[in-house]
């Protein structure tokens, strides 16, 4: 699966992802990108997901216009991310096209 990572992604989830192609908006030079935009290119240039700590993209944007599969990440902070970022990694590997899925992180 090709998996692209938003802006604010903690990079450390990339190495547990294994056996997928993990790149950032900062590789491949979208980082200016804004939502519709980024959405569109990444769908463009055939990732599967994005993975994002954007809570508000799905109040921002049409998210049935695209295929793209979006995974949200409730508490992006590495501390309390990392104790639970088998949620992360479970959310990638069921995400279907064009689906929204939110990774709740308790903070602790």
């Amino acid at each position: 699966m090709l998996i692209l990572f938003d802006q604010g992604t903690p990079v450390p989830i990339r190495r547990l992802l294994t056996g997928h192609k993990v790149e950032t908006t900062a590789q491949r030079g979208w980082d200016t990108l804004k939502n519709g935009d980024l959405l569109k290119a990444a769908q463009d240039a055939g990732f599967e997901v994005l993975v994002t700590p954007d809570k508000n993209i799905r109040y921002q944007q049409d998210l049935k216009a695209f295929a793209i599969a979006i995974v949200v990440l409730g508490n992006p902070q590495w501390p309390a991310l990392r104790k639970h970022v088998d949620r992360v990694v479970a959310a990638v590997a069921s995400a279907k096209p064009g689906e929204y899925i939110e990774v709740e992180i308790p903070d602790r």
